[in-house]
């Protein structure tokens, strides 16, 4: 029995062999797939004759039971059928045409037909002597679609003379002595042979002649026969020691190298040149790829048919005694061996001693259709058949050996080559992922996991969580090949493992050898490091898996685990993320962990995003308190900030920062106004956020808000009160008021505030709390500032109230707006002009006002203050510089002091007295001019209607044409004369010529106006 080398990757598995009573030389050998369960075996021995054997190719393997018995081995042994004697000369080669069930066999230059079970004499083809080399075409569709029964020389086998003598008469094509027409040949292009003689190449295709006019099982069964008709002779072809014929070229080997011939046109190139010339050309069809491998020494080039080569060369042990095919692999047969070589790559994958060294040649049979799962390997003393282990069963036999790599390799090139599905590898990579997994390769192990389209994240969630639980259901009930163990917990099998690592390192002090990992061995991990890489990698993949579409249950599931993982860890900034984000975390299964565990934050973002504010709200102001007692502290923050002061009040506004995010959205009044207190002592312009946020659906109720805000938080409630007036648009005039008010009390307060700061006798300690409570303030404006802007901006607030409050105070420029909204236009000048001096305002104020008498009544109180205060002579001054033109010089002389510098204002007075008299004289030219105008005008309409016109019989009306004669007329100013009728119709303000005169005014000379 022949013995299969030790490999990594079995291929081919030995199916039966078969060894003669006595030895008969095997010279050839040829196969044919009778059915699925029958492979017909041809062996050609040196003495010439031709042996069939019927193999069950559903036989058992040899291989897989190196302990079978006897009995079983004898079952593999293939039939013999029968034995037929072809010449005495060795078979040199066999060609099966199954689809007629014949066998052409070649012998001592001879050509013998026979039927496919032997059963027929054998017939002996003598039209072509000398023969060397036969060859079968394979069209691969790409050829031209030629009819060589145009080139029919004739009839090329006749059993007698006469016949061979008709032919050449023309009496038409006979097949075995009887004629038949064109029309009755079964013709098939299958058919077809190259056949190498003497020194030419001969074409000949195998016709079966229907002489009865029956089918081709007719023609069988009444003792038809076939013929070879002859279709092309190409001379000058010497030589031939193999040849391959595919679609239109043919490729022969001679002793010298290869050559290309065209079967159309004849025509012969050279491919290669030997470089030794004993070297044996050998030529090989490989029918899947549709191409050749061409044999130099022992490398194989491998060509298309146009002689052209494609991919890589195979590099062989040894010259080849034959080759044969079988899947994507080439079948070498040479001193003793079989090795089979992958076609891409040229690896070889597997070897097998099928002889003694120097026994004798070899030959190799495969399946005519490329698609067989037999290749046959033949001694001089024996026949051995291999059957092509299943893809499934060599990929399982790879993950049993832990080769992984070349599983996956193998799986895609059989994917790329159309012979595995992509759910096939996506199936396998997962099955190596948890080969993987249970070896404690976890980086790896996801790496496969991450590339298979079809596993579903549920199969690792018994990793994570001890079944039974939530999500026990949705686990796949799918153990692949049934290679690893069963799913348990992350901790059973990293503890499974480290007790497969001591046991091996026990089993190799003893010599044994062990499928675990050598760097394990020598290096053995620690169980917290192989259980921290574990979880870092299940979460890597999870991350990846909540991308995809998934259902909810499954998502809920790798949402959940996921946060058990990061609790795992301790990834507080994993957890807090993921929590914070959209997430189908499960609460009821996380918050008794997170609260025991003491990750509150977590669990308060877990529980806002699943819209539990209240529960949410609750842990943020119980951080809020432990944060002030110290109870509990931010590990992130306490690193980044040493000072103890600056981490809690940094984690505090955290806090509130986190729950003003809720509550920016809750339309919940109750809620917001509950917990809004506690967020206001921690930082007020967050609870100006709550109260001012317009991402809630409804809005809070404005006089609760305002009830519910503490009295102390002053800012807040002018916040809010601002942002109903401004940005809200309220009208309401009690919301103003309080504006206005609670604005007047801040500015009261600061003004004193300021003040006492003033005194030199103040302490460092209240500048330390004014700068503070500047620091903290949520306006960047001062109040005084603001209460001003809105005084003078709104008019819906009750000024009188606002009057009482400050009528006590220093804020005269407020007092100013005030009684400017209630019209007291003597206190605002008295105060502007004389509490704070503000002459361009109070200038303005007079211009706004309009009347000369307020610049006259506001250089009174500049002339003489009052209460006891020195006059202002520079602001009189100023004022009548500014506006002096507007007063009378008389009631400014007469109010004028006597006290006053005459050198501040004779320069005044002087410039107010010429532009007096400027202005008077203006007046009496624009005076005169206009009574010229009115005389000129009074003048020129007296001569108008002074004119005398003179109407004879010959006068005609400008509009109608009739004669005017004793008619009543009209005259325009442009001296055009209308009959009455016309001007009627005209009107008085246009006349014929199209003028009118409202709109375009004529002009006349005058004594004045002269255009």
């Amino acid at each position: 029995m022949a013995k299969l080398h030790p490999s990594s990757r079995t291929v081919l598995e030995l199916l039966a062999d078969f060894e003669p009573a006595k030895p008969v030389g095997i010279r050839s050998i040829a196969t044919f797939t009778s059915s699925d369960s029958e492979t017909l075996v041809y062996i050609g021995t040196q003495s010439g004759s031709l042996i069939l054997l019927s193999l069950n190719s559903n036989f058992p393997s040899l291989s897989h039971s190196s302990n079978a018995s006897t009995a079983n081995a004898a079952k593999n042994v293939p039939s013999h059928l029968r034995s037929v004697s072809v010449c005495d000369s060795p078979v040199d080669s066999i060609h099966v045409v199954a689809d007629i069930g014949r066998v052409l066999v070649l012998s001592d230059g001879f050509m013998f037909l026979m039927d496919s079970l032997l059963i027929q004499p054998v017939k002996r083809l003598s039209f072509l002597k000398g023969v060397t080399v036969i060859s079968r075409r394979l069209r691969t569709g790409d050829a031209e679609s030629l009819d060589f029964s145009e080139n029919v020389s004739g009839l090329v086998e006749s059993s007698s003379a006469s016949q061979r003598f008709l032919m050449k008469l023309g009496s038409g094509i006979r097949a075995n002595g009887a004629k038949a027409r064109e029309s009755e040949h079964l013709r098939d292009g299958n058919r077809v042979f190259a056949i190498a003689a003497a020194k030419k190449l001969v074409l000949v295709e195998l016709l079966l002649v229907n002489r009865l006019g029956r089918s081709d099982r007719e023609i069988d069964s009444a003792g038809g026969g076939a013929s070879f008709v002859i279709l092309k002779e190409i001379q000058g072809v010497d030589g031939v020691k193999t040849m391959v014929w595919i679609d239109d070229s043919i490729i022969i080997g001679t002793s010298s190298g290869y050559s290309l011939i065209s079967c159309v046109s004849g025509q012969c190139s050279v491919l290669f040149s030997l470089p030794d010339p004993t070297s044996m050309p050998h030529l090989k069809l490989l029918r899947k790829e549709h191409k050749v491998l061409l044999l130099v020494d022992n490398v194989g080039i491998i060509v298309n048919a146009y002689g052209q080569p494609v991919g890589g060369s195979l590099v062989f042990r040894h010259f080849p005694d034959s080759v044969g095919e079988i899947s994507s692999y080439v079948v070498v047969a040479s001193d003793g061996k079989m090795e089979l070589y992958h076609k891409k790559s040229g690896v070889c994958i597997q070897m097998a001693s099928v002889a003694a060294e120097g026994s004798g040649m070899s030959v190799v049979a495969d399946a005519e259709d490329a698609s067989g799962n037999l290749v046959v390997v033949a001694t001089p003393s024996k026949v051995i058949c291999y059957r092509k282990v299943p893809s499934e069963e060599q990929i399982k036999d790879l993950l049993r050996k832990k080769n992984f790599k070349e599983a996956i390799t193998l799986v895609e090139e059989l994917e790329s080559e159309g012979e595995m599905t992509k759910e096939m590898l996506s199936f396998v990579h997962a099955q190596v992922g948890f080969l993987l997994l249970f070896d404690l390769h976890f980086e790896e192990a996801v790496d496969h996991f991450l590339q298979s389209e079809t596993m579903q994240p549920s199969e690792i969630f018994p990793f994570i969580m001890r079944d039974p639980n939530r999500w026990s259901l949705l686990v796949p009930r799918n153990r692949y090949w049934g290679l690893h163990p069963p799913p348990a917990p992350l901790e059973d099998v990293v503890d499974d493992g480290l007790k497969a690592i001591q046991r091996a390192i026990f089993l190799r002090k003893a010599g044994v050898e062990t499928p675990v990992d050598d760097d394990f061995l020598l290096n053995p991990p620690s169980r917290a490091d192989l259980l921290e890489s574990a979880i870092k990698n299940i979460i890597r993949y999870l991350q990846v898996s909540r991308r995809r579409d998934l259902t909810l249950s499954v998502r809920e599931g790798v949402d959940t685990l996921l946060m058990y993982l990061y609790r795992a860890l301790n990834s507080v900034d994993d957890m807090e993320k993921l929590a914070s984000s959209e997430n189908s975390c499960i609460v009821e299964e996380l918050e008794t962990l997170l609260d025991e565990s003491g990750h509150l934050r977590t669990l308060a973002f877990l529980y806002a995003s699943k819209g539990m504010s209240s529960k949410a709200l609750a842990i943020w102001r119980i951080l809020a308190r432990n944060y002030s007692s110290g109870l509990w502290k931010d590990p992130a923050v306490e690193s980044e900030l040493l000072d103890t002061n600056a981490s809690t009040l940094s984690g505090k506004e955290a806090v509130a920062t986190e729950a003003t995010k809720i509550l920016e959205e809750s339309s919940d009044q109750d809620l917001v106004l509950q917990h809004l207190g506690w967020i206001a002592d921690v930082c007020q312009v967050l609870a100006v956020r709550v109260l001012t946020s317009e991402r809630r659906a409804d809005q809070l109720s404005p006089d609760e808000v305002i009830a519910a805000i503490d009295p102390k938080k002053v800012e807040i409630l002018q916040r809010y009160l601002q942002w109903l007036i401004e940005d809200q648009d309220s009208n309401d005039t009690q919301f103003h008021t309080l504006y206005a008010l609670s604005l007047a009390k801040s500015a009261i307060e600061a003004f004193e505030t300021e003040n006492s700061l003033q005194n030199p006798d103040a302490g460092r300690l209240e500048e330390t709390c004014s700068a503070g409570s500047e620091r903290n303030s949520i306006f960047q404006s001062p109040v005084r500032e603001r209460l001003q802007i809105f005084l003078q901006s709104s008019d819906l607030y009750d000024p009188e109230e606002v009057l009482d409050l400050i009528e006590g105070s220093e804020l005269w420029l407020e007092k100013a707006i005030l009684y400017r909204k209630l019209g007291q236009e003597t206190l605002v000048l008295q105060i502007l002009a004389l509490k704070l001096e503000d002459s361009e305002a109070a200038e303005q104020y007079c211009a706004e006002i309009g009347r000369p008498d307020a610049y006259m009544q506001l250089l009174d109180m500049y002339l003489d203050p009052q209460d006891g205060k020195e006059p202002m002579f520079k602001a009189a001054v100023r004022l009548l510089h500014n506006h002096g033109e507007s007063l009378d010089p008389l009631q400014v002389l007469e109010t004028l002091s006597p006290d006053m510098p005459l050198q501040l204002a004779s320069d005044t007075i002087l410039r107010m007295l010429r532009a007096r008299l400027h202005h008077h004289r203006q007046g009496q030219i624009v005076h005169n001019l206009s009574r010229a105008v009115d005389v000129d005008a009074r003048l020129a309409r007296l001569e108008e209607r002074s004119r005398h016109v003179q109407i004879n019989d010959e006068s005609l009306c400008d509009s109608c044409h009739a004669r005017l004669g004793t008619k009543l007329f009209a005259m325009y100013p442009d001296d055009s004369i209308v009959c009455y009728k016309c001007f009627r119709r005209q009107g008085e303000s246009t006349s014929v010529t199209g003028v009118d005169f409202k709109r375009d005014i004529l002009f006349k000379p005058g004594w004045l106006v002269t255009r």
